[in-house]
């Protein structure tokens, strides 16, 4: 398990790796030198859409999650396709989104906006000097592959043969429109999911996290835009779960199933498209952490200890010195004023979250956890004040 880290670890955004990032989106003002050619404009058009594929339907659906299966000589063609992006490599990718599900949106999530702010995480966090190496633990299952090592190796290789091929097809407005043009416009595409997927849109299933469906990042990422309904079932090679959820990648994954250059295809099963699941422990743990936090535990230990006055509070000081590190279990016994009820916690979960089997399970460890909270604040609450008050 990786080290915590803290908040103020990236106190910069602009790190010495990120100059070839700017000096790609600078290269992209080219243009105004070489001028806007339509054979430029067509292969602009063209690669993003092929290049944001193979993100999608490769980096992301094969490499990271394995989501179907399919030929040595085709995961190659994904891989090599994909990392002409230049987003490092498919080693590198799938090892930091592994992590990223692994962690979603706590604090030792690689790119989560609740934690690290959004511009860090639309970008920052890949030229953190923390992030340039990964994990190879995390993708022992690709590492396997010794022309998956290999392209990781020399990462920049099909980004760099691309950009002579577009400058040999096109001259100079091929190379500045048609490339560098068509590169910035996938990194955003592909790095708005890590930050506004996680903040702007709908949540149909209880994650554990901020992930959203976002119908028009959908749009524009070919289906990776449903990202609430991938982190309910990461491994689904479809992400658009309902008929109207326009998912491009996964139709053109279908249709090569058919000629049978993949298969085995992962779907989600039908108790999840009905949202009917049982939640796991972890979701369920950090659901619940979730809503405890919007119950402010300061005010709430002060607003009991001032309610309190004589034999109520000195009996609740006796009670709790006993208690010990047993504070939470003593104050589920009482019938404490101003302490939010199960019921209270049950409603407020019921306005945050979208419908779940879980949601008892959620409200109940909201509870428990918010009662520990609670008790270690009241106890000091009330040794601070004076004997006289009770």
């Amino acid at each position: 398990m990786p080290s915590e880290i803290t908040h103020d670890e990236h106190d910069d955004i602009v790190y010495p790796s990120a100059i070839p990032f700017i000096l790609v989106h600078l290269a992209c003002f080219g243009a105004i030198w070489s001028g806007v050619t339509w054979p430029a404009v067509l292969i602009c058009v063209t690669l993003y859409w092929l290049r944001i594929f193979a993100i999608g339907a490769g980096y992301h659906r094969l490499f990271s999650h394995r989501a179907y299966k399919t030929s040595r000589a085709f995961r190659l063609f994904l891989a090599i396709l994909a990392q002409s992006t230049m987003q490092k490599s498919v080693l590198w990718w799938a090892s930091k989104h592994r992590h990223h599900h692994l962690y979603s949106d706590t604090e030792l999530d690689v790119h989560s906006p609740r934690h690290t702010g959004f511009l860090y995480s639309h970008v920052g966090w890949i030229f953190a000097h923390r992030h340039d190496t990964f994990d190879e633990s995390t993708v022992a299952d690709l590492m396997r592959y010794p022309e998956l090592r290999w392209l990781h190796k020399y990462q920049l290789l099909p980004g760099v043969v691309l950009a002579l091929l577009c400058f040999l097809a096109a001259g100079w407005s091929g190379l500045f429109v048609g490339f560098f043009w068509s590169t910035v416009l996938v990194y955003h595409g592909t790095f708005c999911i890590n930050s506004l997927a996680h903040v702007s849109g709908r949540k149909r299933y209880v994650t554990g996290d901020d992930s959203r469906n976002n119908w028009l990042l959908a749009v524009f990422t070919m289906g990776e835009g449903w990202h609430n309904n991938h982190h309910a079932f990461q491994s689904s090679v479809r992400q658009g779960f309902r008929w109207w959820e326009i998912d491009p990648t996964f139709y053109i994954l279908k249709a090569l199933s058919w000629v049978g250059v993949i298969w085995d295809m992962r779907s989600p099963p039908e108790q999840i498209l009905r949202n009917e699941q049982k939640l796991g422990v972890m979701v369920i743990n950090r659901s619940a952490a979730q809503l405890a936090s919007h119950f402010n535990a300061d005010g709430i230990a002060q607003s009991i200890a001032s309610a309190l006055h004589g034999p109520e509070l000195a009996a609740l000081r006796e009670n709790l010195s006993r208690a010990h590190d047993r504070t939470a279990e003593v104050l589920a016994t009482m019938h404490l004023p101003n302490m939010p009820t199960r019921e209270e916690i049950a409603a407020k979960a019921k306005a945050m979250f979208a419908k779940t089997r879980s949601m008892e399970e959620i409200s109940d460890r909201a509870y428990e956890l918010l009662l520990a909270a609670v008790g270690p604040r009241l106890v000091a609450t009330i040794e601070n004040r004076p004997q006289s008050a009770s």
